[in-house]
């Protein structure tokens, strides 16, 4: 099992034009372009995601990210298999592509930043709701509440004091970020969800 990230970058018109070297940026992490990921069409992304359970902590870090440099983006998540590698990301194939694919053609009508798809509808439904729900606070992060939270998924081990030292900031106002950003919320739902898509990795 894979998991597939498709997106695209809200208003990127009346953005500036350096937003696709930012986004660049922000994918580089997750391996090579073109075959890991790609950006294409302009503005829409693709990224693999090899372990499923990181997939929304991935989704939510780009997310951060963006809304770090006041963008953000529409994603969906998609799992299944991968019966087709190709060189570009996307020209691969498999139920997990064509998941995120069909499900992000879906989003703008739905009018939500981020869902996911599976093939099982009692996990969709309860996790999509829960997604829903922290989109709530997610879609409206300010710069310093995204800023936080990017810093803190990518550095899972620093204390507040530690974090503090990376944003410039003292261990004080590392904690009203974290409150302000629902961060522990944010790192509860990730929590469910790995044990959950852990039980339907296992056959």
């Amino acid at each position: 099992m894979t998991s597939v990230i498709t997106g695209d970058i809200i208003g990127s018109r009346q953005q500036s034009e350096h937003w696709v070297e930012d986004l660049k940026k922000i994918l580089a992490p997750f391996g090579h372009t073109p075959s890991q990921w790609e950006i294409y069409r302009g503005d829409e992304f693709q990224v693999e995601v090899t372990n499923p359970e990181d997939a929304l902590l991935i989704a939510i870090l780009i997310k951060a990210h963006l809304r770090s440099i006041k963008s953000d983006a529409r994603m969906s998540i998609g799992f299944g298999d991968k019966t087709h590698q190709a060189e570009r990301i996307s020209e691969s194939n498999g139920s997990a592509f064509i998941n995120s694919g069909e499900l992000f053609e879906t989003l703008k009508k739905q009018k939500v930043t981020l869902a996911l798809r599976t093939g099982n509808s009692d996990f969709e439904e309860k996790l999509n709701l829960m997604l829903q729900l922290a989109l709530t606070f997610m879609d409206s992060w300010l710069v310093q509440s995204a800023e936080f939270v990017a810093v803190a998924i990518e550095n899972p081990t620093l204390s507040q004091e530690e974090l503090g030292q990376k944003l410039g900031i003292n261990q004080a106002a590392v904690s009203r970020r974290q409150k302000r950003a629902q961060f522990d919320l944010v790192m509860n739902l990730d929590r469910y969800f790995r044990k959950q898509i852990k039980q339907l990795i296992v056959p």
